[in-house]
Parts: structure tokens; C-alpha cells; sequence
């Protein structure tokens, strides 16, 4: 994978520093406490650029070091990822394997575990923080059923696979949706998207104490849970439904929830989900002449416009813009 160009989540700087004990303690308040345990606090060639910004719960954050560093943290409370985007850095959660940190290597951490990272000059990463017991509630949602045991992944990420470039793209669409006040991020139903995108891509990809039970056969959610769920999602379209959401209200697992829909609707729950708030786009658009067909697509959750319209074209037989044209029409 190339190298990033410039800095990421640039609009959300929280430190440009060259003081060690303030570059601490804005780490310390964005993700956890940490030490630079090389570095002399009276150091004059330090640097630390960090920018960090919430999509829902998730904390994204990127930072960048002049010299070579290292960095040691305190046990963490989540889970974390680190991107290397510029350097290297051989990175080390407790007493196990060192991974060795690239543009084409991230690395993923355990709850519970302190990390030491050392880097080579010219260091940058993006971080990813998850809160423990939301990436744990989803995995639940998921199955079915409580985790017998924790939730631990491989600690290395191949940036290479489909997984782990859908998380690099999805982290590209967030900076470059953060310079824009009123863009993506400013719509609740369009972050819920892209958090749950970020948490699916992890869970499903990267190998996990529970990756067999994922692929297991799920058995089929009754029509009584499909219907419940489809009447959830018609009766509060502005809520950022996921599907284990939906599964948990209608007392199955998101799997089994997947297969009701398949072998009832031919479709997925959120596929559907998508499909309804579709007529909703439709229905503004076509009631107002001075619409603003991506402004009103975003609120809707819609965060690709590209296949935002691909899919109205193939639902609609014309263009949103088209839509729009003929509520101008008329009289």
C-alpha cells in the first residue's frame, strides 16, 4: 500500500508540540496514558503533530513524529489499531511477538495490555481506538449469544487484504468527509454508517477467537422477527438501525436475521433498510424545487454519492437531478 500524503483528519488538530510532558498528556486525554521513556524532557528536537476526531464512538486519530520514538502505554481499556503511514516501527503488546509496523503491516491490541512501540525517524500512523464493550456488544449481536471467553484478534493486519483496504478506505472517506463541517459527519445516520462499516470490516476479517462461529450456518429468523424488524425500521427511518441492533429488538441473532430476510424478502435487513430510505430521498426531491439532491442524500445515511445514484437510476428510471427537474416543472 503507498504511503499517505499529508496529514490526516488535518481539520481536527489537537497538539502540534515540541514540549514531551504536553505531547503525554494529549495523548494521555485522547487515547490513553503513555510515556516516552527516551526522550529528555528539556529535549529541543522533539516534534508531535496529533489530530483525533469521534465518528459515533470510535476515536480516529492520526500523529506524526519528527526523530525516532518511542513510545511506551499503560494497559489499554480498548482496542486499538495502528496504521503506520509514513516510517516504521517495531510495535509490542505485553510479552508477545513484536509486529513489525509498515505501509503494508498495521497492528491490533488487546484490552488489558500495555504496548511499547519504537519507530525510526519520520514516524506517522493512523490510531483507531474502539471502545471494549461496544466491539463486544456487536460481536454478541452477532451470534446470538454472550462470549463464552474474550474477544482476542491476531495482532497483525495484512493492509493488503479486501478487510483491511475496506477500513483504509473508509478511513480516507472519514478525512476527507472531516474538512467539511456540514458534510458526512454532520448526519448522524451517515457516522452510524461508517462506524458500523469500520467495526463489520474488523469482525469479519481479521482472524478472531470467534472468526469459526461467524461462518457457521445460522438458522433463519421466523416470518414473525423479519416482519417486526421491517415494521421497526418503517416506524423510525431516522434511527441509525444496524443489523444487530435490529436483531437484538426482535430477539434474534444478526445472522439468523440475515437468513429471514434472505429466504422472505430475498434481500438483506439492510438492504432493505436502504431501499426504504431510498422513497425517502424520492419523496423530498420530488415535493421541492429547490432540493439539494446531495444534502438530502446524506441525511438519509447515503455516504457513496456515486452509488447513491446508481441505485436511484436503477430504482427510479432517472437521474435524482431529474427528479428534481420535474418538481420544478409543475405548476
Amino acid at each position: 500500500m503507498p504511503p499517505q500524503t499529508g496529514d490526516m483528519f488535518a481539520t481536527h488538530e489537537v497538539a502540534f508540540s515540541r514540549d514531551v510532558n504536553h505531547a503525554r498528556q494529549m495523548l494521555t486525554d485522547v487515547f490513553l496514558p503513555v510515556r516516552f521513556p527516551s526522550v529528555q524532557a528539556s529535549g529541543n528536537t522533539f516534534r508531535m503533530k496529533l489530530n483525533a476526531l469521534l465518528v459515533g464512538r470510535l476515536t480516529c486519530g492520526y500523529m506524526r513524529f519528527g526523530d525516532a520514538v518511542c513510545i511506551e502505554t499503560a494497559e489499554a481499556e480498548n482496542y486499538h489499531i495502528d496504521i503506520p503511514t509514513g516510517g516504521r516501527a517495531r510495535m509490542r503488546a505485553g510479552m508477545g511477538a513484536p509486529i513489525y509496523g509498515t505501509q503494508s503491516t498495521a497492528g491490533i491490541f488487546m484490552p488489558g495490555r500495555p504496548v511499547e512501540i519504537e519507530s525510526d525517524g519520520g514516524f506517522a500512523q493512523i490510531s483507531l481506538m474502539i471502545p471494549r464493550d461496544h466491539l463486544k456488544l456487536e460481536m454478541q449481536n452477532l451470534l446470538g449469544r454472550e462470549l463464552s471467553r474474550p474477544l482476542e484478534f491476531t495482532g497483525e493486519i495484512d493492509l493488503s487484504t479486501p478487510g483491511a483496504q475496506t477500513i483504509m478506505q473508509a478511513l480516507r472517506m472519514i478525512d476527507g468527509a472531516s474538512h467539511d463541517k456540514r458534510g458526512l459527519l454532520a448526519h448522524p445516520l451517515a457516522t452510524h454508517r461508517m462506524e458500523q462499516v469500520l467495526l463489520h470490516s474488523l469482525l469479519f476479517a481479521q482472524p478472531h477467537t470467534y472468526s469459526d462461529a461467524l461462518t457457521d450456518p445460522a438458522p433463519a429468523a421466523g416470518a414473525r422477527p423479519v416482519a417486526r424488524a421491517v415494521e421497526l425500521m418503517r416506524n423510525d427511518l431516522s434511527r441509525p438501525w444496524s443489523t444487530s441492533e435490529l436483531a437484538a429488538e426482535v430477539a434474534v441473532s444478526g445472522r439468523s436475521l440475515q437468513e429471514g430476510f434472505r429466504r422472505s424478502l430475498d434481500t438483506s435487513p439492510m438492504a432493505y433498510l436502504r431501499r426504504l430510505r431510498l422513497e425517502k430521498v424520492h419523496e423530498e426531491l420530488a415535493r421541492s424545487e429547490f432540493a439539494n439532491v446531495t444534502e438530502v442524500a446524506t441525511r438519509w445515511g447515503f455516504t457513496h454519492l456515486g452509488r447513491f445514484a446508481a441505485a436511484y437510476r436503477s430504482e427510479y428510471a432517472e437521474r435524482p437531478s431529474d427528479t428534481v427537474r420535474s418538481a420544478r416543472a409543475e405548476p
